[in-house]
């Protein structure tokens, strides 16, 4: 249960500080723009590896597990487990950044949103949705096979928790005015739940996407990137 719960923890920060920091900020014009809401959920994924990695391995990502689940570096009751508490940890995150918004000045929840993803006319560039399917799949793609490489190996593992923070930051830059980069269906199900309407309808490109990503970087890994060690 100590890895659930971790699960849980991890999941609930990320979506928390990550969509927070998009919908409080202003979006892609506001503030921080596109590399400082990158950088809060790269940030978040850093700060959570070092203090929950050694109990649950931060997945905190259900297309993280499901590559991790494909690599055979889990089990399939882990593998469900995990899920289930990334999943709650999104919406746990996402609750409390609804709850934030509504303390604030009335219809703000609905002028700044809750960080969710989307296409067409909930894309910042009107991608579409066949677009949004493949840009998911690419990044998460990207990001589940550096993590299957750098925790491979015990002389890369000190420094995986600032090597995938980094990379989820990469792939934010390039997603976030196309997608709003989901890469990881916990953090999209979370506020879509609670926003409703577009997004929750929109919201099965971002589970479907990032798993496939993860199937593809899982096989991938397997058939060039393993090495006897």
């Amino acid at each position: 249960m100590k890895k659930y719960a971790a699960e849980f923890i991890g999941t609930m920060v990320l979506t928390l500080f990550g969509c927070g920091s998009a919908a409080l900020s202003g979006g892609i014009e506001g503030v921080l723009g596109v590399f400082g809401i990158a950088m809060a959920f790269g940030l978040s994924i850093v700060a959570m590896a070092y203090a929950i990695g050694d109990v649950s391995g931060c997945h905190i990502n259900p297309a993280v597990s499901f590559g991790v689940f494909l690599n055979k570096g889990m089990s399939a009751k882990d593998f469900a487990g995990y899920v289930a508490a990334q999943v709650l940890g999104g919406l746990a995150g996402a609750g409390i950044l609804a709850g934030i918004i509504r303390c604030t000045t009335p219809g703000a929840a609905a002028q700044v949103g809750l960080g969710t993803n989307g296409y067409g006319e909930a894309s910042y560039v009107g991608l579409t949705m066949a677009g949004a399917l493949v840009v998911e799949i690419i990044l998460t793609f990207v990001f589940v096979l550096t993590i299957l490489g750098v925790t491979a190996k015990a002389k890369t593992s000190t420094v995986a928790g600032l090597v995938i923070g980094l990379t989820l930051t990469f792939v934010h830059i390039l997603g976030i005015p196309l997608t709003g980069t989901s890469v990881n269906p916990a953090r999209s199900i979370g506020p879509a739940v609670f926003a409703g309407g577009t997004a929750l309808a929109q919201v099965w490109v971002f589970i479907a996407g990032p798993l496939v990503g993860a199937a593809l970087a899982a096989w991938v890994y397997r058939m060039v990137c393993r090495t006897e060690e």
